[in-house]
């Protein structure tokens, strides 16, 4: 069916330019037109085209959360493609048009289950749609394992890795790796065949294997500073390598607790903006209340009862957006962070812009970066 939407007075920020006083024209599911409101004004639509005055609203691209294990008390490693699909629906409600859902660490047989959860639910998404799968493991370092299952770290296994592709039927985009194990490179070689991006994450690696893993195209970071060797002035480590780099890229978490607003200013400056992407991490609980017996606490993010490990954060895209609001980073600035940068890092074209022939991913946001539409492939998905 055949359906136009036209949102006009609008702010809208590109993913590349800031207009304002703008529309933009949606034929379908795609974006047809971006032009001024004096153009809007004179031009003439059929009477089948929703025409949606935004009051000075900002237009933006969708958010893509690339390292995401669960929200709403729905996740990835529930094994259970229902879960992944609850997760879909929750999502626009914060922002989210496309998701990558994360696996954690298992041995092999139950992470297959939830790979094979994620494939049965693509293509049967209700709101935000699944771009493929992301792997944080299992080619992982123990000495680096955080809050990951120890029993589901593996040394590098060609096979175990056909096996896991296989069961994506081709669906894995990112996957998660120490780059210091022996064999990575084979890994890397292999990966490099099949278009899955490579981050180096959950690593102790020194300065040194991580210029060998750049070299076997390692060139995205896991969760930049958390659970991996940390910069000293004599080894430059994970975190060295990142900020000397500038053609490395890296996710952050904008939750404030995994890494200090400080130190995101300081990547900033020393990274173009175009490498850094805003991830949420978030576990399952997220945007819930935790049951009394929980093995979780939340103090702002996530911890172990047991140990006092910090499990993962409890955020959303759109928390993140906000935070980095509150820290004083321009909001044209955390879109490239929120929804560009993880297109084009992902190898994603058709999203994380505003421009025609692009999907139509689309936000409506207020002054104080309330939703007011959530558009999804050309359709409003949440409507304030």
């Amino acid at each position: 069916m055949n359906s136009a939407i036209c949102l006009h007075n609008a702010t809208v920020l590109t993913g590349l330019s800031v207009m304002k006083r703008c529309a933009v024209y949606i034929k379908n599911d795609k974006i047809a037109e971006v032009y001024n409101e004096h153009r809007f004004n004179n031009k003439k639509f059929s009477s089948k085209v929703k025409i949606i005055d935004v009051n000075g609203a900002y237009i933006l691209p969708g958010f893509i959360d690339t390292h995401i294990h669960g929200i709403g008390g729905f996740g990835a490693d529930d094994a259970d493609y229902k879960s992944i699909l609850k997760m879909s629906e929750i999502l626009p409600q914060y922002g989210v048009t496309s998701f990558i859902p994360t696996c954690c660490t298992a041995p092999e047989d139950i992470l297959i289950k939830k790979i094979k959860s994620i494939i049965r639910a693509m293509g049967h998404e209700k709101g935000a749609k699944i771009l493929g799968i992301h792997l944080e493991g299992p080619f992982l370092s123990p000495e680096r394992i955080g809050a990951q299952a120890l029993n589901g770290i593996s040394k590098v296994d060609l096979d175990l890795m056909g096996r896991l592709w296989k069961a994506s039927k081709g669906n894995i985009i990112n996957m998660t790796v120490a780059p210091e194990l022996k064999g990575m490179r084979e890994l890397a070689l292999y990966c490099i065949k099949k278009g899955i991006v490579l981050q180096a994450g959950h690593t102790n690696a020194t300065y040194d294997q991580m210029i060998e893993g750049m070299q076997a195209n390692i060139m995205h970071i896991t969760h930049l500073f958390d659970a991996m060797r940390p910069m000293h002035h004599r080894e430059p480590g994970v975190v060295g390598a990142a900020l000397i780099h500038p053609e490395i890229s890296c996710e952050i978490i904008g939750d404030g607790v995994h890494v200090n607003p400080n130190l995101i200013h300081l990547l900033m400056k020393s990274k173009p903006l175009n490498q850094i992407v805003l991830i949420t991490d978030a576990l399952p609980p997220a945007k819930t209340t935790l049951s009394p017996d929980s093995e979780l606490y939340l103090d702002k993010v996530f911890y172990r009862k047991k140990d006092n490990v910090i499990n993962g954060s409890a955020i959303s895209m759109l928390d993140g957006v906000q935070n980095l609001i509150s820290y004083g980073i321009p909001l044209e600035k955390i879109i490239k962070m929120a929804s560009t940068n993880p297109a084009q890092i992902m190898k994603q074209p058709d999203i994380g812009l505003i421009l025609p022939g692009k999907k139509a991913d689309l936000l409506v946001m207020d002054a104080d970066l309330n939703i007011k539409h959530t558009i999804i492939n050309g359709k409003i998905i949440k409507e304030k």
